[in-house]
């Protein structure tokens, strides 16, 4: 089943089946809205919580293909808390292996569930930000927007 979700930074395309979702990728074309249902209406429901600011955590059943060291990678990214950033470096430590920081960058790149998980919150080393599917401009926008709410959470204690 494909549904398509219409956010602030623009359509995605979600994929699940009749368990887990699949696949979510950025779309540059516009899309009519649908009515998904099951998994799909659960996916939309915790994003729509996502742009609202009220969801920080997606508690979704995910089912992502990949070789088992990119399912290592993205299992690490799920750790990365919202509104915080880690270098690639760092994310390859945290794997165990230094010197796997490029297969590291190319398992973050091959990520298949944008925003579900977190690959916009890995940059540079040096604090740039570098290498995002959807375009430099939305993780720019979700590193921002996370940020925000993260400051509204540290004012409102």
């Amino acid at each position: 089943m494909n549904a398509y979700f219409d956010s602030p930074i623009g359509f995605f395309e979600i994929a699940a089946s009749e368990q887990a979702i699949g696949s979510l990728f950025f779309r540059e074309e516009t899309f009519p809205s649908n009515k998904p249902s099951g998994v799909l209406k659960n996916c939309f429901n915790q994003l729509t919580e996502y742009f609202e600011g009220k969801r920080k955590i997606f508690s979704l059943d995910l089912d992502l293909e990949g070789t088992d060291f990119q399912k290592k990678v993205w299992n690490e990214l799920l750790k990365i808390p919202f509104g915080e950033t880690i270098s690639y470096l760092e994310l390859s430590e945290r794997i165990g292996n230094v010197k796997a920081i490029r297969a590291v960058g190319n398992a973050n790149g091959k990520n298949p569930v944008s925003i579900i998980v977190p690959c916009h919150r890995v940059i540079g080393a040096n604090g740039r930000l570098i290498g995002y599917g959807g375009g430099l401009w939305r993780k720019r926008w979700l590193l921002e927007f996370e940020r925000s709410f993260v400051q509204k959470d540290l004012f409102s204690k």
